[in-house]
């Protein structure tokens, strides 16, 4: 009771309070989200549509489809971005060679690239990459590690498209020549706060907004053919700035042949204007195909996703080779300089220079916009693409499943990269470098193996001139650059730690997501509706009748059964024990005339059988009992042949995945071991 007067105060069960949290972060794997998510699946199966990627805002509804031109945006909050600092790092790389060197980077990619990634959707038109080309190339163990190594560069990739946006969009607000005065030195935190925002929309829930993405895109486009006109337009006002420029180079390099050769040596420090690609072929489930599209062949969304990818890149192209041209002719180099006025943000510094400070506020706005939602679809295309591969190998802890937990996990890591790079564009331009490469390089190289497959004789020569290039671009950027590598191999080491320590913890968890029977096999569960049914583990050799009898033998010896009661053997297969989850298939047949014999085929022999009893339960409602002999061998030895290799010991283990699979002791199938 309390008294009159007195106020009546509650105190909060901190219990309730943590449930209430771990609820909200893993509201997505709710079983009201997964059924949502099942159904939506199975309509876009019915409708030959794909279903809508709900890993970035689970419940969303699915995507109808969108124009390619709509969702080129999409894509181009990634790729125009990189306008916003892409002029400047080519002038610090290359000087007076930039324009050239520039040249040469668009052939690169409009001659290498873009064929690679027109070949990328046609090959994997359902957005999966060049990563699951590669992957449908190696099978177990050594395919696994290999997509989790670019895994781990696609992961450096997106993250320092984050970080080194929201640095370059927090330059751009310090360098306002109306802000500078009170933002100074104050980079560093508005690029954290920058990352913490991203962060916070997508715990809020984040949806593509592609409407969004046009206007955006749309706007900065625009504002910078304005700023490249008015460059042009002083240019051909001051004719001297040109001969200036050619009589500088040619004292410097001297002939156009020398000019050339510096500016390959010089264009992996400029492949930043090559992101991008993979974004692209990514967002190919949003575009709108043609009304007789089937999963299995959707031409038109490959032909709309070809469109995108030309489009995107001419309009890249072009834009890079004008802004190339007018930042190196027009802006003084020191100014391009760490704490010079175009470090970072060499069209921002003309802007505001020819078009007043209220055009150049206004394009300040725009690209900090755009390079922060460039932050968007980059951590987007993180939660689309973790989740496509670790939960299927097994390597992901269940609150990866859910979005938040992985936002959280991704924002913290962008803090941590931002404060390592002190929140500087350059400094972090090797990183996104490598990632991009690498990724192009693996492209290259899966499309170059497609075309050898199908003998394309000379496709197979043309990708394989491309995928050499780009590897030499890598290497040498990792060489001149060796922080995109660390930065990687940290990655990689993060994201195969974290892998094999999760695969560990759930290896005795029941994992087959589907057990279908022949008629055969119907009919011998069918049998045992009102008697239990005896279950034999048999690992077969010569499959001849001795084997069989030899084996009943033992087993009702060990086990005093009757000799009355029937049994049924039980034989599985591994495939490859690499593979997590699977749909189990047991089929039925009768050898010598009398032994009945359930075959299964699955990546591990106690997660087979412990699915089968458990259904065989489910559809007799009886217990069955299944008997094992010991195995002989180290335990420890033999644990790990079941984790490698799906075998090794196989009743204890077989136990203990029913065990999890049923804490009920009185529904549990019986494990006897002789």
């Amino acid at each position: 009771m309390v008294s009159s007067g007195s106020t009546e105060t509650t105190t909060e069960d901190p219990s309730s309070a943590r449930i209430r949290l771990r609820s909200w972060l893993l509201e997505d794997m709710s079983p009201e989200k997964a059924a949502a998510r099942k159904a939506e699946a199975e309509r876009a199966q019915q409708g030959g549509e794909e279903p809508g990627d709900s890993a970035a805002d689970a419940g969303h509804a699915a995507h109808t489809g969108q124009p390619w031109w709509r969702v080129m945006c999409l894509t181009g909050l990634d790729y125009f971005s990189t306008l916003g600092y892409q002029p400047g790092i080519a002038a610090l790389a290359a000087g007076l060679l930039s324009p050239i060197a520039t040249i040469v980077l668009v052939l690169v990619t409009l001659l290498g690239a873009l064929p690679v990634y027109r070949r990328v959707a046609q090959e994997s038109p359902r957005g999966e990459g060049s990563i699951a080309m590669l992957e449908r190339l190696l099978s177990f163990w050594k395919g696994k590690l290999f997509v989790l190594a670019l895994l781990g560069f696609a992961a450096t990739d997106f993250i320092i498209t984050i970080t080194l946006s929201a640095a370059d969009a927090s330059a751009h607000l310090v360098e306002n020549p109306h802000l500078t005065s009170v933002l100074g030195g104050k980079q560093m935190l508005i690029t954290l706060i920058l990352v913490a925002l991203l962060g916070a929309v997508f715990l809020k829930g984040f949806s593509e907004a592609i409407g969004l993405a046009v206007g955006l895109v749309g706007v900065y486009l625009a504002l910078n053919v304005v700023v490249v006109a008015v460059g042009i337009w002083k240019i051909i006002q001051a004719p001297h700035v040109v001969t200036d420029w050619s009589s500088a180079l040619t004292a410097q390099h001297g002939n156009i042949f020398v000019m050339i050769g510096v500016s390959l040596v010089v264009f992996p420090k400029l492949a930043l204007g090559m992101s991008g690609f993979e974004t692209g072929v990514a967002v190919m489930p949003h575009i709108k195909g043609d009304a007789d599209d089937t999963e299995a062949n959707p031409v038109g969304r490959i032909r709309g996703t070809r469109k995108l990818l030309t489009t995107a890149a001419v309009i890249m192209s072009t834009f890079l080779i004008a802004t190339s041209f007018i930042c190196t002719l027009l802006i003084p180099a020191q100014e391009f300089e760490s704490g010079g006025q175009a470090n970072g943000r060499a069209l921002a510094y003309l802007a505001h220079e020819y078009l007043g400070g209220a055009f150049g506020s206004v394009y300040d706005l725009s690209t900090i916009a755009i390079l922060w939602f460039a932050g968007a679809s980059a951590m987007a295309g993180m939660l689309n693409l973790l989740p496509r591969y670790l939960p299927r190998y097994g390597m992901a802890p269940h609150w990866a499943r859910a979005v938040r937990p992985m936002v959280i996990v991704l924002t913290v890591v962008g803090f941590l990269i931002t404060w390592l790079f002190d929140a500087n564009v350059d400094a972090q331009g090797g990183a996104y470098a490598t990632g991009v490469l690498v990724l192009i390089s693996s492209a290259a190289i899966a499309v170059t193996i497609a075309a050898y497959k199908k003998r394309q004789r000379g496709w197979t020569v043309g990708f394989g001139v491309i995928a050499a290039v780009f590897l030499y671009t890598t290497v040498v950027n990792t060489m001149e650059r060796p922080d995109g590598v660390k930065i990687g191999a940290c990655f990689i080491a993060g994201i195969i730690l974290v892998s094999l320590l999760s695969r560990l913890k759930r290896a005795f968890e029941l994992r087959v997501t589907e057990v279908v029977l022949d008629e055969t096999a119907e009919r011998f569960i069918r049998d045992y509706a009102h008697r239990p049914l005896r279950l034999i583990a048999n690992e077969p050799t010569n499959r001849d009748v001795a084997e069989y009898r030899d084996k009943i033998r033992q087993i009702r010896a060990d086990n005093d059964i009757p000799g009355e009661d029937d049994l049924v053997f039980v034989e599985v297969t591994v495939r490859d024990a690499s593979d997590f989850e699977s749909e189990l298939t047991v089929r039925g047949e009768v050898l010598h005339g009398r032994y009945r014999v359930l075959t299964l085929e699955s990546s591990s022999i106690p997660n087979a059988i412990a699915a089968l009893a458990l259904t065989v339960r489910d559809r007799t409602g009886q217990r069955p009992h299944l008997y094992f002999e010991w195995t002989e061998g180290n335990p420890f030895a033999q644990f790990l042949r079941f984790f490698l290799f799906g075998q090794g010991e196989v009743a204890p283990v077989t136990r203990e995945v029913l065990r999890e699979a049923e804490p009920d002791r009185t529904k549990r199938p019986r494990v006897h071991v002789g």
